[in-house]
């Protein structure tokens, strides 16, 4: 698999739960990471989750003594983005307002919610064409 497939893959709910607790903490160790998470995996399984996220460039290391200090590579708003990205394409052929008519469908989101989200999307709009003046 090429870097450029590895570093777009998603992240499975064990490399979220680590990329949090990295997000959250900053860089750590193995033995940092391990009691912070949910379910108590040995010490050899959280490495070998850290090192498939290396290989997927979602984190980077340094060796400090005999122990490696991860950090995340990537922000938790490009996860996110990209993570929402691949579910529209996926789940709703690539169409937003698919997605969140399915949220208003299945009670997912409110009408105070939607009008929120319908002020932050305009106020966006004014920015973006204050910034191409």
């Amino acid at each position: 698999m090429t870097t450029q497939r590895m570093t777009n893959q998603g992240l499975t709910p064990l490399e979220l739960e680590i990329m949090q607790v990295l997000w959250e903490a900053g860089p750590c160790t193995v033995s940092e990471v391990q009691p912070k998470l949910k379910a108590e995996l040995a010490y050899t399984t959280v490495q070998t989750m850290l090192n498939v996220l290396l290989r997927k460039s979602k984190v980077k290391r340094v060796q400090e003594g005999r122990a490696f200090r991860y950090r995340a590579a990537v922000s938790r708003e490009r996860a996110t983005g990209s993570a929402l990205n691949d579910m529209v394409k996926r789940m709703f052929g690539g169409s937003s307002e698919a997605l969140l008519m399915a949220m208003v469908d299945a009670r997912q989101i409110s009408a105070e919610e939607l009008e929120r989200v319908g002020k932050r999307l305009a106020a966006a709009e004014r920015d973006a064409a204050k910034e191409e003046r």
